[in-house]
């Protein structure tokens, strides 16, 4: 039985990447491919206690409470990755929305090496293909602006933070040699990316149906 293929898909807010992950999903189904969409929010069994975490560090901020994030964040994908993803479909193409990626857009004062190494520390499962959606950050601001619910965003709330988050994203997954994915085109050129890095980890790892 081939193993399956797990791919996680981060960035930004307002890069389009969730849209950019239907679109991928739709693409390898219709090509006959078995996908399971996953997100991280909604399979944290303490995300509640997280945002509380969260909401408290838009109040308070410091380098203690980061800290503390990152380790629940990092235990929370340590109990995704042992309770969640071995229970997804044998061979199927796993996409998670979000994972420790993220944490490069999203921590101000921790180093990403640092937050990387927790969630390694915790045994947190690596991605077969890590994926970075990325737009220019005046592009994704004012896509998040224009959305009923806005930015969405505890954490980032004015340009210069969103610019800041979006050039350590990018400089994270450079130093990394992971893939980045500017969707800043259309959603078939960034789909026909995606779709074709993921045929190549599957001929390399001979995985998935």
């Amino acid at each position: 039985m081939k193993r399956s293929l797990f791919i996680s898909l981060d960035g930004p807010k307002g890069t389009g990447k969730t849209t950019l992950a239907e679109a991928v999903t739709q693409r390898l189904r219709a090509d006959g491919h078995k996908v399971a969409r996953l997100s991280e929010k909604m399979n944290d069994p303490h995300r509640a206690e997280i945002m509380a975490l969260v909401n408290t560090m838009a109040r308070t901020p410091s380098v203690e409470l980061e800290l503390r994030i990152c380790e629940r964040l990092a235990q929370s994908r340590a109990w995704i990755s042992r309770q969640v993803l071995p229970k997804q479909p044998p061979g199927c193409i796993i996409l998670i929305d979000r994972w420790y990626p993220s944490d490069a857009a999203f921590r101000r004062w921790i180093p990403f090496a640092e937050a990387l190494r927790l969630n390694m520390q915790q045994r947190v499962q690596v991605p077969d293909l890590h994926v970075g959606v990325i737009t220019d950050p005046r592009i994704s601001w004012a896509r998040a602006q224009a959305r009923t619910r806005g930015l969405g965003s505890t954490v980032i709330q004015a340009f210069h933070e969103h610019d800041a988050a979006t050039q350590a994203f990018e400089r994270a997954f450079a130093d990394q040699g992971w893939l980045l994915c500017r969707n800043e085109g259309t959603i078939e050129a960034a789909t026909i990316q995606v779709v074709a890095a993921i045929g190549a980890v599957m001929r390399d790892n001979s995985c998935c149906c």
